[in-house]
């Protein structure tokens, strides 16, 4: 078999979904740019890795897998703030950590750090459009990942809540149905909800746990969202709620994902790394 393991899997849909953004969506991305938060991930990963010694050296996928996620959702004028970008969120890894585990997303972190930390950087929720059949696409390439690794109930409690708290919104403000549809229809919150928030070696082990931390994210992202009109709420709230991991893990003790040993909390025999 060619791809043995499920990352591999991951980078050819990430790297798919990047083919069409350029070539269907007609994004204004320079390829240079995704070049270099490649180069920047890869080095970053190897160089750490060598430092610390505790992770496998050539084992660079989950580095490359960051730096696709980057390219896919993160946008800037200079080849500098990517490269910032990138070289963050692969050390973030390394030193957020509580015992053998990181609590931030990888690639949620090197966003965030370049938005705060960089004048040019900005994100585009909105830059696939409400066309059906990238929703399609997304939940088909997804679902295979989450079934491989037994992660769909972390998809289900973020969309479920946060679906629910539109449809109250929705009801309570009177508005017709079209309108609650178009808020969902989004492929960039369901590349989140498949494909970030599902990144096993940095949500909570139990399944309580995971539940309970999606749907807190679910509701920080509705009132960010509605209340402080910010467009890339989920990527904050995720940013801010990565540290509950490590309440919820203690809460809730549960093994943690190895790639090793596979998932062994939900019997999952299959492998997965970060967005």
């Amino acid at each position: 078999m060619l791809l043995k393991d499920i990352r591999d899997y991951q980078i050819l849909f990430l790297g798919l979904f990047l083919v069409l953004g350029i070539g269907t969506r007609d994004w204004t991305l320079r390829p240079e740019l995704i070049v270099v938060a490649i180069a920047t991930c890869l080095v970053t990963q190897w160089i750490f890795s060598l430092v610390t010694s505790k992770e496998q050296i050539l084992n660079l996928r989950s580095a490359l897998i960051t730096s696709l996620g980057l390219g896919l959702l993160l946008r800037a004028d200079h080849w500098t703030t990517m490269a910032i970008a990138a070289a963050i969120a692969i050390a973030s890894k390394f030193i957020f950590k509580f015992g053998d585990k990181h609590f931030f997303n990888p690639a949620n972190f090197g966003i965030i750090s370049a938005l705060i930390l960089t004048p040019d950087a900005w994100v585009s929720p909105g830059q696939w459009g409400e066309e059906w059949w990238y929703g399609l696409l997304f939940v088909g390439t997804g679902g295979m990942i989450l079934q491989r690794i037994g992660r769909w109930d972390t998809t289900a409690a973020f969309l479920g809540t946060y679906s629910l708290l539109e449809a109250i919104r929705n009801l309570w403000l009177g508005w017709t149905w079209d309108v609650y549809w178009h808020r969902l229809m989004s492929g960039s919150l369901l590349l989140f909800a498949l494909f970030m928030i599902t990144d096993p070696r940095s949500i909570p082990n139990s399944r309580i746990g995971r539940v309970v931390w999606a749907m807190c994210i679910a509701g920080l992202t509705f009132i960010l969202r509605n209340y402080f009109f910010i467009s890339t709420a989920v990527f904050w709230a995720l940013f801010a709620l990565a540290p509950l991991t490590i309440l919820l893990d203690v809460l809730w003790s549960a093994p943690w994902f190895s790639w090793q040993r596979g998932d062994e909390g939900d019997n999952s025999s299959l492998l997965t790394s970060n967005f």
